[in-house]
């Protein structure tokens, strides 16, 4: 496959950290919910971690997004049709909105606590607070946005892999093997 229908190596490798990243944290994140309040030490070590990768899930996206619009995107195959390329690029830019959104809307979240716990990201630095409300008020309704983006970015993950799939099975083309090392694209039609 030449270079002009294949992501580069760092976007393919951008591509896939971030996705493991993210879909680790939501399920990090559920889990750290449910500690108890009791044992405060392991809660407060879980609630640091979470934001320190959502902070690494910030920077990380921020050098993706830079890096797609410094660098052209394969073309899509001929064969698509319009609306599904059009659906295809709204789905990028929907996971750059929220690969982008959900860490600042949890440091929004963090911002917002009236218990005024500071974050320390891996330990080596203190994250400084976002200009936001502070109260419980604006506190829950932070993170009750963030949990629903936690949800928004599942469903978008099964939508955008099921279609990556379709593409490769289905359709036999090219989509699925530009992000995808060492896979080869399926020829002919299926029978």
């Amino acid at each position: 496959m030449s270079a002009k229908t294949r992501y580069d190596a760092v976007a393919i490798i951008l591509h896939w950290l971030i996705a493991a990243m993210l879909v680790g944290m939501i399920f990090f994140g559920w889990w750290m919910g449910d500690l108890p309040d009791e044992d405060f030490v392991r809660k407060f070590e879980a609630y640091q971690l979470h934001k320190s990768f959502g902070i690494l899930i910030l920077a990380l996206s921020l050098v993706r997004l830079g890096w797609r619009l410094a660098h052209k995107a394969p073309p899509l195959p001929e064969t698509m049709k319009g609306w599904e390329k059009a659906l295809a690029r709204a789905t990028h830019w929907a996971f750059y909105a929220l690969m982008i959104g959900m860490p600042l809307g949890g440091w929004a979240v963090a911002s917002a606590s009236p218990l005024n716990i500071p974050t320390v990201v891996f330990g080596l630095f203190e994250l400084p607070r976002l200009p936001v409300p502070r109260g419980e008020e604006t506190e829950a309704l932070l993170a009750f946005m963030h949990g629903r983006g936690a949800w928004a970015i599942l469903i978008l993950l099964a939508l955008h892999a099921g279609a990556a799939i379709k593409h490769h099975i289905h359709d036999r083309d090219d989509v699925l093997t530009r992000m995808v090392p060492l896979l080869k694209p399926m020829k002919g039609k299926p029978e």
